[in-house]
């Protein structure tokens, strides 16, 4: 009975796969289409896609070119090529702007967008293009069952950018090159005011700011000393039991020891 039971299976599969290669070969646009439709609700994405590909030029201005075009979209969405099902999902939006799929097909676009966006680590172009995307897809249905979703997609990807910047910015502290950590942690803050890095970001600029000062040369150490003394005082204001609290404060004690230096000198 096992045996048997394998033997139809195999001969179901097989008869199965002649019939999609000779859909493929096929000249009838109608029959790709069916066994296209059928394969893309199996889930069988590459296989709809590749009987779609060669009729989608074939069904252009026919009634039947929405459904097409929707399901051709999808597939890529499902296959994960997101370059691909992104510009299709537009097009679909763009030529079919009164489609009672047009909501969806606008989300599914922007959301691919979403899922081309790398690690923090890497260049966030395609991060900012997919923020920009998902703002227009809410600016766009701003009742939309997907607008939950659309912002925390938002969400994620800011905090990803803000990520991105506060390690640059780190990263020069780390090289010794305290300058440009403190205008790098200067701007971050400015561009992400409520960032959840913001009181470490306060922190590194004030430690930028205490080695500039401390290993400064001699005609700016005072002024630096100063600068790094009004970081302290902001640090302090903004987070008075911060996890950084002992650090800060054996940089407070230092830069008070050095400016006595100048308070008596003058």
């Amino acid at each position: 009975m096992r045996k048997f039971l394998y033997i139809l299976t195999a001969s179901v599969l097989l008869s199965s796969c002649s019939e999609y290669q000779k859909a493929l070969k096929s000249e009838d646009i109608g029959l790709k289409f069916k066994m296209g439709e059928d394969l893309y609700n199996e889930g069988k994405a590459a296989k709809a896609n590749r009987l779609f590909s060669q009729i989608v030029p074939s069904y252009r201005g026919k009634p039947q070119a929405e459904k097409l075009m929707f399901m051709y979209s999808q597939t890529y969405y499902e296959m994960k090529d997101y370059y691909v099902a992104g510009y299709q999902f537009e097009r679909f939006a763009d030529s079919y702007p009164k489609s009672e799929k047009l909501e969806e097909a606008s989300f599914l676009s922007a959301k691919s967008y979403y899922m081309l966006s790398p690690v923090y680590s890497k260049d966030q172009t395609e991060t900012k293009e997919a923020i920009e995307k998902l703002q227009l897809f809410i600016n766009a249905f701003p009742k939309s069952q997907y607008i939950g979703e659309a912002n925390g997609y938002i969400k994620e990807l800011d905090t990803k950018l803000e990520k991105k910047a506060f390690e640059i910015a780190k990263q020069y502290n780390t090289i010794s090159d305290y300058k440009s950590s403190i205008k790098s942690f200067d701007n971050f803050m400015f561009e992400f005011p409520g960032s959840v890095y913001r009181e470490d970001a306060m922190y590194y600029r004030l430690d930028a700011a205490y080695k500039l000062a401390m290993n400064s040369v001699e005609y700016l150490k005072e002024e630096r000393l100063v600068a790094a003394e009004d970081y302290y005082k902001t640090f302090k204001k903004g987070y008075a039991d911060s996890q950084y609290t002992a650090s800060v404060d054996n940089m407070h004690n230092d830069l008070v020891e050095e400016l006595k230096n100048y308070s008596t000198k003058s």
